[in-house]
């Protein structure tokens, strides 16, 4: 039994699926097939049986799990333990975002800690909410960002970044240029959502729900560029984060509406498991969003990118 036998076992048992483990290790179908049936002739165990078209883990199989989970997660943090005595000239961070603060908050600001920290490696798994939970609550991130910390899993969660969400439209729309538009009258236009479960769609349920309003959903979208570009081409409105729709501000493809009640305040969360050992390089990243993620997305410029341009 071998550590990398552990490994794609826990893969295959994360997917439910030969295929899609093998595009996550970046190996052949198969590939994987045979370092699983060799693991199982070594335990003489079955680890996984066929349901319809799915694989599921045997009874043996769940066992196998819990252990395999403990191994590679103690070979981890010693991997950890040895990166940190070389004071973050190297260092891995696992990070994963819900889609808004992924697409639209962390670039920058990976590339200004990037900047300070060129020998950490950064990996950013940019899902829907309830992936991104399940990626904190299996252990497999160090950080998770997002607008509303998970409720499963004990964490420690901390605000880092303000955030507005306010209701656009295409410029053509009849209350485009409309003085405190009222919430009753955004009851007579149709609501562009994202979709069930995410952040911004709770948001937008809440708000229109204490409100006392029911917008009829025209459309639900599982992705932010999808929903800005149906409301440009005036198919409804769409509550969105102001973080999302710079670009299309900026460009007059969407206006912000003038609504009585908005715009929504809420905070950007950088979380970890409460039992979490975090890296030096982790720590730092942590660090760095608490303390400099205002300051660099308020910046005209990125520093770190005026200083390249200085040196060419």
């Amino acid at each position: 039994m071998t550590i990398h036998q552990l490994r794609i076992f826990l893969a295959v048992a994360r997917h439910n699926s030969y295929t899609r483990a093998a595009e996550e290790l970046r190996l052949t179908q198969p590939a994987v097939s045979a370092q699983v049936r060799e693991l199982e002739r070594t335990l003489d165990s079955t680890f996984f049986e066929r349901v319809g078209r799915t694989i599921v883990l045997t009874e043996a199989g769940r066992e196998l799990l819990t252990y395999a989970q403990k191994v590679c997660t103690l070979i981890d943090e010693a991997k950890m333990v040895m990166e940190e005595l070389d004071e973050l000239k190297r260092g891995r961070v696992a990070i994963a975002a819900v889609s808004t603060a992924g697409a639209y908050v962390l670039p920058s600001l990976l590339g200004a800690f990037r900047h300070r920290h060129p020998g950490i490696t950064i990996s950013l798994d940019v899902a829907n909410r309830a992936t991104v939970q399940r990626r904190l609550l299996h252990n497999e991130v160090d950080l998770i960002v997002m607008g509303r910390p998970p409720e499963r899993v004990p964490h420690v969660a901390e605000p880092f970044l303000s955030d507005e969400l306010v209701v656009v439209a295409s410029p053509s729309h009849p209350l485009a240029k409309a003085k405190r538009v009222s919430v009753d009258r955004l009851g007579k236009e149709v609501l562009i959502a994202r979709e069930t479960g995410s952040g911004t769609r709770i948001n937008a349920d809440e708000f229109f729900r204490q409100q006392g309003v029911t917008l009829p959903v025209g459309m639900e979208l599982g992705d932010n560029s999808a929903v800005k570009e149906a409301v440009a081409a005036g198919l409804g409105i769409a509550l969105l984060s102001r973080h999302a729709i710079r670009m299309e501000l900026a460009l007059r493809r969407l206006i912000v509406l003038d609504v009585k009640g908005l715009p929504l305040h809420r905070q950007w969360y950088v979380v970890h498991r409460e039992d979490k050992r975090l890296s030096r390089a982790a720590v730092a990243f942590k660090a760095f969003l608490l303390t400099s993620a205002e300051a660099v997305l308020a910046s005209p410029k990125q520093p770190w990118q005026a200083n390249r341009r200085a040196r060419g």
